[in-house]
């Protein structure tokens, strides 16, 4: 303990540049975990959070109740989680290095500027762009190209949708990170392997990939901590919370936004974060351990 007091006053510029952050972190990220314990309790809103009445994991009960839908949910969860991070990340690596690689870098730049805005778009205002192309009546889609589908009655169809939404949505911005990495890469390996007649794409496969990887990895590691979440406004707003579509289209996130809106179970709410935080816990130290057998450079910690 003496140590530890020696050692952070002898650093203690640096103690003083990082206590704000410190202080965000622990007060937006940390104080709030204490609500968890509502996830034992019968939540009254008469009598607060410390003075409700326990109930054991009767919210966990809850959750698990109906069978069929929470593994409908869960499985939709899962799904949309390996497609996302599956084609995103790939779609992610591709669009960096395309940008890296072009010829005319200030056009690159405009580029890269123009494809970062949909993020900043909200899913609010990203529904109405959605229906506006698939509208039964009035949709893009169905008037321009002479198509006749219900779109929002066709539940097999939102994958697809779903999926072509988010990487608009997050591609562009997703690259920008991969293309940080590819900004540090020396321009002495690019040009010793042309040297030795290496062309692009040999020069891609030797030298850009492999420098890629230890932030591939870090980003699905990170990722994997939020395999039971999902993106609330995706699958509320741009779906329309419609019960036709729920089969392919209800997530956890979407499920217990619909149980508050119904009877406000905030005990319900805080077991089912409950649930998703250790999930996601448990499997990216599952996933970290195993980087660190395969690729120790390459894990977390």
């Amino acid at each position: 303990m003496k140590g530890f007091f020696q050692n952070t006053w002898k650093h203690r510029a640096h103690v003083i540049m990082a206590l704000p952050v410190f202080l965000i972190l622990f007060f937006i990220m940390y104080v709030p975990m204490a609500g968890l314990v509502m996830a034992f309790k019968n939540y009254d809103f008469s009598k607060g959070i410390w003075a409700s009445p326990w109930n054991g994991i009767d919210n966990f009960k809850f959750l698990i109740a109906s069978k069929s839908t929470f593994l409908s949910m869960t499985r939709n969860t899962l799904m949309y989680y390996v497609i996302f991070t599956a084609v995103g990340t790939f779609l992610n690596v591709v669009l960096a290095i395309a940008i890296d690689q072009f010829v005319f870098k200030k056009v690159a730049k405009t580029m890269q500027t123009i494809m970062i805005i949909p993020v900043f778009i909200s899913y609010a205002a990203v529904q109405f762009i959605v229906y506006a192309f698939i509208s039964t009546d009035t949709g893009i889609l169905n008037n321009t190209l002479g198509m006749n589908v219900r779109f929002y009655s066709t539940a097999s169809l939102w994958p697809l949708i779903l999926t072509v939404v988010k990487i608009w949505n997050s591609v562009g911005y997703g690259s920008v990170l991969y293309m940080s990495v590819l900004a540090g890469i020396d321009t002495e390996l690019y040009e010793a392997a042309q040297i030795d007649g290496a062309n692009k794409w040999k020069q891609i496969w030797h030298i850009t990939l492999p420098a890629l990887i230890p932030m591939i990895t870090v980003m699905l590691l990170l990722s994997v901590g939020s395999i039971m979440k999902s993106d609330t406004g995706l699958f509320y707003q741009v779906t329309r919370n419609s019960g036709t579509l729920y089969s392919t289209t209800q997530v956890i996130d979407s499920y217990v936004l619909n149980a508050i809106f119904k009877n406000s179970n905030f005990g319900f709410t805080a077991a089912t974060s409950f649930f998703q935080s250790i999930v996601g816990l448990l499997l990216m130290l599952f996933a970290n351990g195993m980087v660190r057998k395969i690729a120790p450079e390459n894990a977390l910690f």
